[in-house]
C-alpha cells in the first residue's frame, strides 16, 4: 500500500516539475522576446531621431553653405568655404545614419568585436555574483542584523 502511494507521490512530482520547467521556459522565452521588441523600438527611435535632426540640419546646411559661398565670392576670401567642410561631415555622418548603411556596419562591427575581441568586453572584477551582491547589500544596509 505504501508503495503504491509512494509511486503516484513520484509520478505527480514528476510531473510537476516537468510543468515548472514548461512554465520557466515560457517566461524566459517571453522576457526574451519582451527585451527584443524594447530594443527595437530604442533602435526605431534612434533612427527617427537621427532623420528629424537630419531635416533641420540640411535646413541650416544648405542656407550656411550658400551665404558662406556668397560671401566667398562677394569678398574673394576663399576662407569662408572653410565651416562648410566640418558641417559637411556632420550631414553625411546624419545622413548615413539616418537613410545609408551605417547602422548595418556599425552591426557588423560589433558582431567582429564580439567574435574575435572578447577580452574587451569584459567587466572589470569579472562577472557580477550573487555573493557579491549580497556582501555590498549587507556593507550598505543599515537595518541588516548578521545572526
Amino acid at each position: 500500500m505504501g508503495f503504491i502511494f509512494s509511486k503516484s507521490m513520484n509520478e505527480n512530482m514528476k510531473r510537476q516539475q516537468e510543468f515548472m520547467l514548461m512554465n520557466t521556459r515560457l517566461q524566459l522565452e517571453r522576457q526574451l522576446i519582451m527585451q527584443n521588441e524594447m530594443r527595437e523600438r530604442q533602435m526605431a527611435m534612434q533612427i527617427a531621431w537621427s532623420r528629424e535632426f537630419l531635416k533641420y540640419f540640411g535646413t541650416f546646411f544648405g542656407i550656411a553653405s550658400v551665404a558662406l559661398t556668397a560671401g566667398a565670392i562677394k569678398r574673394k576670401k576663399p576662407a569662408f568655404f572653410l565651416p562648410i567642410i566640418p558641417l559637411g561631415f556632420v550631414f553625411t555622418y546624419q545622413y548615413d545614419l539616418g537613410y545609408g548603411t551605417l547602422l548595418q556596419r556599425m552591426k557588423g562591427e560589433a558582431e567582429n568585436i564580439l567574435e574575435t575581441e572578447t577580452s574587451k568586453l569584459q567587466l572589470p572584477k569579472g562577472m557580477i555574483t550573487f555573493e557579491g551582491l549580497e556582501k555590498a547589500r549587507r556593507e550598505q544596509s543599515k537595518f541588516f542584523i548578521d545572526k
